[in-house]
């Protein structure tokens, strides 16, 4: 079999192993390999220490981040471990130009601006009262509130709401996350502004199963969830209609909530073990990173 009737088993054999964002990972940055190692006329799989410098070069020529580079080699790494070959990127060609490449560009990754509390309110401002509003001010209040990323949030489902006496709904449960592949689960208390908010949006929709957050099309009909990449763009353009910046608008992401939500969380005295345990996260350096610009 050549590499692309390998990698294509390999994919095939991991389904529902790994989270689906990890396999098409793999499966996007192995075949980019392949068709490097074509163009040299090599073999991708098992692949030589040396292509594999040579694609870190041909890499950070062609402008990637470091961050891709470094996802970029370990699909490389990955594919060849799960098919029990040894791993070409352990070698010191490849660890001495990943080293080269880190000089070269850096290791520093862009960091999502936070939309801490205060930014917040602006945003629930620019919100209107019908459905998509509704809808709008539901997110926003939710992710501040539990710090999640925007794949979380969008695969959140009505039967992962638990609700009180008064029958609000006053906690999530948040059945699978980055951190919690095994789907352990993590129980996240909502504010009362945000209970509010989100039973509202399920009353103007009456939905009753199914994803809890959907799209809305022009003609205000709703659909069956949300996509990842439209987290990022409810936010920019809440934040463009509350009138923020313009620099601060364009570093908007899935993360911001995540961020200024830990931003805050920090400024209010919550120690790095509050930290960690609020955001979900299995590293210190990770938090640290979130809140380097609080």
């Amino acid at each position: 079999m050549n590499a692309n009737e390998i990698l294509a088993k390999t994919i095939e054999k991991i389904d529902g192993a790994y989270a689906p964002t990890t396999i098409r990972a793999y499966k996007a940055n192995f075949e980019r390999f392949i068709q490097f190692c074509e163009g040299l006329q090599a073999i991708a799989l098992p692949a030589d220490t040396n292509n594999i410098a040579r694609y870190i070069v041909h890499l950070t020529k062609n402008g990637l981040k470091s961050a891709s580079i470094r996802i970029a080699i370990a699909a490389i790494s990955s594919i060849h471990k799960l098919n029990e070959l040894n791993d070409p990127t352990q070698h010191p060609n490849v660890k001495i130009e990943l080293r080269r490449m880190h000089r070269t560009i850096g290791r520093a990754s862009k960091q999502a601006f936070g939309i801490t509390a205060s930014n917040l309110e602006k945003m629930i401002g620019a919100t209107k009262s019908d459905s998509r509003g509704l809808r709008d001010k539901a997110l926003l209040l939710l992710a501040y509130d539990s710090l999640c990323r925007r794949s979380e949030l969008v695969s959140l489902q009505l039967n992962d709401i638990e609700y009180n006496n008064s029958g609000l709904p006053f906690r999530i449960k948040l059945r699978r996350s980055k951190a919690d592949q095994e789907a352990i689960g993590k129980v996240i208390r909502l504010s009362s502004k945000a209970q509010e908010a989100v039973q509202a949006w399920i009353e103007i929709t009456r939905i009753e199963d199914g994803y809890l957050f959907r799209g809305i099309k022009n003609n205000g009909d709703i659909s069956q969830g949300i996509n990842p990449g439209q987290i990022n763009r409810i936010y920019k353009r809440l934040a463009e209609k509350a009138g923020l910046p313009k620099i601060i608008i364009k570093n908007i992401s899935g993360h911001s909530f995540r961020v200024g939500g830990a931003q805050d969380l920090l400024a209010s005295g919550a120690s790095l073990p509050m930290l960690m345990n609020r955001g979900r996260w299995t590293k210190p350096e990770t938090v640290m990173r979130y809140i380097e610009y609080s």
